[in-house]
């Protein structure tokens, strides 16, 4: 299944105005950190692109399943976030793992998706045969009302903690893997966040 997802994010991002740029070998890719392939794509690498979507595809394709029951959203937000990340690698600062960059596209892309197939409240219901899940409720949520307002205020920082430790679940062990700070960076952000998000609904 990923490898007919690389062919078609190939083919997307085969674009007028990304040739000529330095390619590598799989060896050389291979031994990349994840900033250095960011820092190749931005460079039109090809090669450092399809490496980067090895590393990450699996586990970004079983978050998104997480989050939602339709195979056909999914299969359409894991190709956008890597489009996304070919046309937009030069704007990534490197402030914060490659991993959660990635993660705030896809995540993004997903309530757009959303959003883009449910413009009116989704209903608990049976959609196509799918059944709409308790997460794509939260999700559309997040794209509508006073909760975006709410998480748009926040600071990047801020925003990248709400969306690892709620979002995605993950405990605060993980979620500060993920970004690439302490466990208990994670906790105080947290704190922090919860603060200024109750105060932004009330």
């Amino acid at each position: 299944m990923l490898v007919n997802h690389l062919g078609g994010l190939a083919r997307q991002c085969d674009m007028p105005g990304r040739r000529g740029s330095t390619e590598y070998s799989p060896s050389q890719v291979s031994v990349m950190t994840d900033e250095q392939l960011v820092a190749a794509i931005a460079g039109a690498s090809n090669d450092a692109l399809a490496e980067l979507y090895r590393r990450h595809a699996p586990w970004l394709l079983a978050r998104l399943r997480r989050r939602c029951a339709d195979d056909g959203i999914v299969a359409e937000t894991l190709q956008d976030t890597f489009v996304v990340v070919w046309k937009s690698a030069r704007s990534f600062e490197g402030r914060g793992a490659p991993a959660a960059w990635l993660w705030g596209i896809g995540i993004r892309r997903l309530i757009g998706q959303l959003r883009k197939r449910h413009p009116e409240p989704i209903r608990v219901e049976e959609r196509c045969g799918v059944s709409v899940s308790a997460e794509e409720l939260v999700l559309h949520g997040i794209g509508h009302g006073d909760l975006a307002g709410a998480l748009d205020g926040l600071s990047p920082h801020l925003r990248a903690v709400v969306q690892a430790t709620v979002l995605d679940g993950l405990t605060t062990r993980e979620a500060g893997r993920l970004l690439g700070i302490p466990a208990g960076t994670v906790k105080t952000r947290m704190m922090r966040a919860r603060a200024e998000m109750r105060g932004a609904l009330t």
